[in-house]
């Protein structure tokens, strides 16, 4: 498991010119950059990951289609590129991602990581078959299509996305489906 160094934000997400080790920031909770990338097809469908077994947070839990940190120094679009390419063998350019918030997160989990972080949260259309995916072992056990409106029916399925979150989950629904609508009209 890689310990990569990432950069050190302020409570408000400003970047603070410190950096440290992933696991320093979870140690002790400094805040720090994420990606999410949520990939969705015109037949309404989200591609969700399921995490690794190995993944200390949530392992074997179906959840956002990718995820990552951002390296210290690294544009957050370029991290978002780069996370997809990693964990699903996708390439998409730039222009492919439309970010949609900033989330500030903060979790203390039970194995004692403090995840503060903000997560730069991006859709994209997923135009490749998933046959053509490749999954980094480490990081994913499995992809999978689901039906778009999962986002919003979180509490009826169990190890399917964190009911707890459902208000970003729904966020991220109508942006979808606000961009499937302005695209086929």
């Amino acid at each position: 498991m890689m310990d990569e160094r990432i950069d050190i934000v302020d409570n408000q997400g400003n970047l603070t010119g410190k950096t440290c080790y992933k696991s320093e920031a979870h140690r002790f909770g400094y805040f720090h950059i994420t990606v999410h990338i949520w990939l969705y097809t015109f037949e309404n469908k989200i591609l969700l990951q399921k995490r690794a077994l190995t993944k200390e947070v949530f392992p074997g839990l179906w959840d956002i289609s990718v995820a990552g940190h951002v390296n210290a120094g690294e544009e957050i679009k370029t991290a978002a590129l780069r996370e997809i390419k990693e964990e699903i063998g996708l390439d998409l350019q730039l222009e492919d991602l439309y970010k949609i918030t900033t989330r500030k997160h903060q979790v203390h989990h039970d194995n004692g990581i403090i995840d503060n972080e903000f997560h730069h949260v991006f859709i994209a259309e997923l135009t490749a078959p998933l046959e053509n995916l490749r999954i980094q072992e480490s990081e994913v056990a499995a992809l999978q299509l689901f039906d778009l409106n999962i986002l919003k029916n979180t509490n009826k399925y169990k190890n399917i996305l964190l009911p707890e979150f459902h208000e970003y989950y729904a966020l991220v629904h109508n942006k979808i489906n606000e961009t499937l609508k302005e695209k086929t009209n």
